[in-house]
């Protein structure tokens, strides 16, 4: 009899955890999705209707994968059609705010620049997207931290980004543009010309500058370390998310946690090489590596900075110290990876695109190179002087907000929230277009299209008719922390360019920009270089 009550009793237990854990699954699948759908629209807010588990995902995929199967026909700046074919058929039947399906998870894409810089703000309600724990993984650290980890992050990554220490590397950013100069002069050799794809030497370029700026490694380091990124990148993209499914021991699986590990224990070689001279009383570089790890000894190089600097210098260290900021050696090379990654992708993008742009416009690189003999001459570009250069500024932020490195922005809503009159649930994702906010006719004017670089001839604030719609870095206090770095690579490198060469379209280029985390060209960027000295 007790047997029978005792087997009764599990039964019913079996079927109340049975019952209830259907219940969050139908709650999951279908009935939460519809309320949110209701609520929308209700608001007024259009978007496509919820299909079961998945969503739009397939269409979106097939759409997506078809465009990318072809070149634009013509040079246009005007690609979100190729970029996002989807949302842009959609744009075409709600305008450019609405909202579809990833799985169960409803994205309302907005595109006012005031509700963008809304949400931006609202740090707690609004948070970094967690949706794919591979494309994750690429982007740790400082990017993918909220609350106060990601406050004592910033805090103390902050100093390696003044423009002192931006000062000290210089040097590293010259040395290695010199390197891809001369390999370009050996390749044009006496011809005098050559057509070359640019964008693989533009890469190698910002990874250099990473490796020998940001954390002193030699060449060789930051080459093994790109190939490993390159690869572990492309993986991702290739494999199919579904909760669960990075655990089963696939070969792409596999290969993605192999990468992985390569990856850490380079950087944990990079990191013992220098936690081991520090050891030792040897004078290391005051590069982001050196602040990661709270060291603010003076290099050897900086013998000649003044007592002042080196007073400040000890009082950060002081203030530090004081503060208790101190990062994990786990903590150090999230860091250090993030800023492999977005550092060098970020800034080669941003100098491709100029290139090809240029290339097109030759008035503009006329008017560059003008420019940067008439500051520099033939002699290498300093610091002061790449500060001074208004026509190259006026060329990448039209550059910039053309064809922006982070083309696109996600964020999730961790509780309810309101976005001007529009209450967001809990639950969804929000994401802008910086192509929509930067191409507003109303702010930019009937030739928003154009390639006009004179438009920020007076300032950011005048091109946007004081409205503030220009942030291809980001607004607010997620700001990217590297944007000085990025912008005073781009004009070295491009200044020691257009000093040495002019340079064309090749009729081998087609233009095909696509996204993989950044705006790229697909098929890189053939351009025909023209000696000069």
């Amino acid at each position: 009899m007790k047997t029978i009550i005792g087997s009764s009793v599990l039964i019913s237990l079996v079927c109340v955890i049975v019952v209830r854990v259907l219940i969050k699954v139908v709650n999951w699948v279908w009935l939460k999705p519809k309320k949110i759908e209701k609520l929308l629209k209700q608001q007024g807010f259009s978007g496509t209707s919820y299909k079961f588990l998945f969503g739009d995902v397939k269409e979106f995929n097939s759409v997506r994968n078809e465009a990318l199967k072809t070149p634009m026909t013509v040079f246009s700046n005007d690609y979100f059609s190729r970029v996002e074919p989807f949302r842009h058929q959609l744009a075409s039947k709600f305008g450019n705010e609405f909202f579809i399906w990833f799985g169960t998870i409803p994205t309302l894409q907005i595109s006012k620049a005031e509700m963008i810089k809304e949400a931006l703000a609202k740090t707690d309600e609004i948070q970094k997207t967690k949706v794919n724990p591979i494309i994750d993984k690429l982007v740790p650290g400082l990017a993918s931290l909220e609350g106060e980890k990601w406050a004592k992050h910033r805090k103390l990554i902050n100093p390696a980004f003044h423009m002192d220490k931006l000062k000290l590397m210089v040097p590293a950013s010259r040395d290695s543009c010199e390197e891809i100069m001369r390999r370009w002069e050996m390749v044009v050799g006496e011809r005098g010309s050559v057509e070359l794809d640019v964008y693989p030497d533009i890469m190698q370029l910002s990874a250099d500058v990473i490796s020998r700026a940001a954390f002193g490694s030699n060449y060789g380091e930051g080459q093994k370390l790109f190939a490993l990124l390159k690869e572990q990148i492309d993986l991702a993209v290739s494999i199919l998310y579904l909760p669960g499914l990075r655990f089963i021991p696939t070969p792409k699986n596999r290969r993605f946690r192999k990468i992985e590990n390569q990856i850490q224990s380079l950087l944990r070689a990079i990191i013992n090489k220098r936690k081991q001279e520090i050891d030792a009383g040897v004078a290391v570089k005051l590069d982001l590596l050196g602040v990661l790890m709270g060291s603010e000894a003076q290099s050897a190089g900086d013998s000649n900075n003044n007592n002042k600097q080196q007073q400040q210098q000890q009082q950060q260290q002081q203030q530090q110290q004081h503060d208790g900021i101190r990062l994990s050696l786990e903590e150090i090379i999230d860091e250090c990876k993030l800023f492999y990654y977005a550092g060098q992708d970020s800034t080669s993008t941003l100098i491709v695109w100029t290139l090809i742009l240029l290339s097109k416009h030759q008035d503009w690189q006329v008017r560059a190179r003008e420019e940067v003999y008439e500051r520099f001459g033939n002699n290498v570009p300093d610091f002061q002087g790449l500060n001074h250069l208004k026509t190259m500024s006026m060329i990448l932020h039209e550059v910039l907000r053309l064809y922006p490195p982070a083309f696109q922005v996600i964020r999730s809503i961790h509780k309810d929230t309101k976005l001007a009159s529009l209450l967001v649930p809990s639950g969804a994702n929000i994401t802008f277009f910086m192509h929509h906010l930067h191409r507003d006719q109303q702010v930019w004017g009937d030739d928003a299209e154009e390639f006009k670089p004179e438009r920020f001839a007076q300032g950011i604030s005048k091109a946007t008719k004081g409205n503030n719609s220009f942030f291809p870095f980001g607004w607010g206090p997620r700001i990217c922390i590297g944007e000085k770095f990025a912008i005073s690579e781009a004009k070295m490198a491009l200044s020691m360019i257009l000093q040495r060469f002019s340079f064309q379209l090749s009729p081998a280029y087609v233009h095909a920009p696509y996204t993989v985390i950044f705006l790229q060209p697909q098929h890189g960027a053939q351009i025909i270089l023209h000696k000069l000295i």
